[in-house]
């Protein structure tokens, strides 16, 4: 009998003590979901905050370029491939300070819009769709706004399997002020906009200044680097715009 209590005993301690061994194991799993979903709701928290305040600034710049420049009709939307009001506010700055003879630009749109409006002598704006170059001609009509250029540049097979602009429509451009290159579309080739390098880098004037948009990509940021690596008198300024903006101007 005491052999059979003794074993009944040391069933139940190791009963007891696998009980112990379970509740520990759980209670540390709880805490490392705990854990987790705390650590998940702090980045989602952080997250938040961050649109939260992109979506303030993108406002905020906005709101200026509607007080700064006297608009005629309604904009169209600045979101998605359009140019950001960040973007479109750098522009305004840059021209209205610098007052260039020629601006030109490589993707037509609101951009187009904001630089006639900004004090530029005049604007030539390249589009590889026939759509959207005719749509930008009917925003600057709606604004009233004249004397801009926006060319229909298809885009052909150029080097490397790359698409660019039909290099026909830039022959007669020389001594350009301004730089603005958001074109064509990159989402698809990482290099797509790099051929701008070699077709405009000796039609720049010795002052000129260049504005490349979506540079937190890396594509385009090389493209930034090369720019300015190419124009030994200018400096490279990175600004933290919602597609991240680069500035290559004269030192």
């Amino acid at each position: 009998m005491d052999t059979l209590y003794i074993a009944l005993l040391i069933l139940i301690l190791i009963g007891i003590a696998g009980l112990g061994w379970f509740s520990f194991v759980l209670y540390k799993k709880q805490r490392r979901n705990s854990e987790k979903v705390i650590r998940e709701v702090y980045k989602a928290s952080n997250e938040i905050k961050k649109s939260i305040s992109h979506s303030y600034y993108q406002s905020e710049a906005y709101a200026q370029l509607i007080q700064l420049l006297d608009f005629k009709a309604s904009l169209p939307a600045t979101r998605g491939w359009a140019a950001s009001p960040d973007l479109l506010l750098t522009i305004y700055e840059t021209i209205s300070r610098t007052k260039p003879s020629l601006v030109v630009e490589l993707g037509s749109g609101v951009s187009t819009l904001v630089a006639a409006k900004s004090g530029a002598r005049k604007v030539v704006s390249l589009d590889g769709s026939k759509e959207y170059a005719e749509k930008t001609r009917e925003m600057l009509k709606e604004h009233r706004v004249r004397g801009v250029d926006v060319r229909f540049a298809a885009l052909l097979p150029y080097v490397n399997g790359l698409t660019w602009y039909d290099i026909s429509t830039i022959k007669d451009l020389k001594k350009i002020d301004l730089l603005i290159v958001d074109g064509p579309p990159g989402n698809n080739n990482a290099e797509s906009r790099y051929p701008a390098l070699k077709e405009f880098k000796d039609k720049l004037s010795p002052k000129a200044i260049v504005i490349l948009d979506d540079v937190k990509r890396e594509g385009e940021r090389k493209l930034a680097e090369d720019f300015a690596a190419a124009l030994p008198n200018h400096e490279l300024t990175i600004l933290n715009h919602e597609k991240g903006t680069a500035i290559i101007s004269p030192r």
